[in-house]
């Protein structure tokens, strides 16, 4: 008799989950599939109202979590949160857009791009490190980065740049954790319906421009990215870490 290998995983069953930017779109998305997946999910965002929505919308499919209002470019905070614990999942969906052309990018503008997209990803990941070492735990860090991590777009030079400098961070990261059985990678969305999307996806002509680009045809749904942020989550990513998750749709296939 032949033995068939098993597949791994896909449970996230007695594992807790930190997931950022979760009161909304992606973020809120990633929070109700790694729910659903059996995880115990701590949802993060800087405004109550919306959170306790999500939090109670979870709990109301007889799945557990809890709201945290933290603003993580707040390092103080940040650390402490994770000095009081460690995660074995954790997910960065927190992020800001803020577009021009690049020589009309004032600097208060860059500075906010940046503390949130590269710094506050940065140090969250560190966080979350430190605390998984401490505890002696393997863990999965995923952030929600961009195919603008790969590419260039129109009037989002300093997007670009969080973005592609987030993906540098993750490679290194990787690097350094894996010997800690930390494993750390990205999620690479093309436009996706969300509110921080509406603002390109409501100006025809760069709705028209996406569609082009975009070799499926279509913008992306938050369910796209549901399933990917639980597999990297599980045992069925056990050997997968430093890399970018494309959900792109063929975008960045050219």
């Amino acid at each position: 008799m032949t033995e068939l290998p098993e597949t791994p995983s896909f449970s996230l069953a007695g594992q807790s989950a930190f997931v950022t930017g979760a009161s909304s779109g992606i973020g809120q998305g990633c929070a109700a599939a790694l729910a659903a997946a059996g995880a115990h999910v701590v949802c993060v965002a800087r405004g109550a109202k919306k959170l306790d929505e999500t939090v109670a919308a979870i709990q109301a499919r007889g799945q557990s979590a809890e709201a945290l209002v933290l603003d993580i470019c707040d390092l103080g905070a940040l650390a402490q949160v994770f000095e009081a614990r460690a995660f074995d999942v954790v997910v960065n969906s927190a992020g800001t857009a803020r577009h021009s052309p690049a020589i009309e990018t004032a600097p208060v503008d860059f500075d906010a791009v940046m503390g949130l997209n590269l710094r506050a990803a940065y140090f969250l990941s560190a966080e979350a490190a430190k605390a998984m070492m401490r505890e002696g735990t393997p863990g999965s860090i995923i952030h929600i980065s961009s195919q603008m991590g790969h590419v260039g777009g129109i009037d989002r030079a300093v997007y670009c740049a969080s973005k592609h400098g987030l993906e540098g961070m993750v490679k290194a990261m990787a690097i350094e954790w894996g010997p800690e059985c930390i494993r750390i990678n990205t999620i690479c969305p093309t436009f996706i319906r969300t509110p921080l999307g509406a603002q390109t996806l409501g100006d025809p002509a760069r709705r028209r421009w996406v569609e082009d680009k975009i070799k499926l045809g279509r913008v992306g749904e938050v369910e796209d990215i549901m399933g990917a942020v639980v597999y990297l989550a599980s045992q069925a990513s056990a050997l997968v870490t430093g890399t970018s998750m494309m959900i792109d749709g063929g975008w960045t296939a050219d």
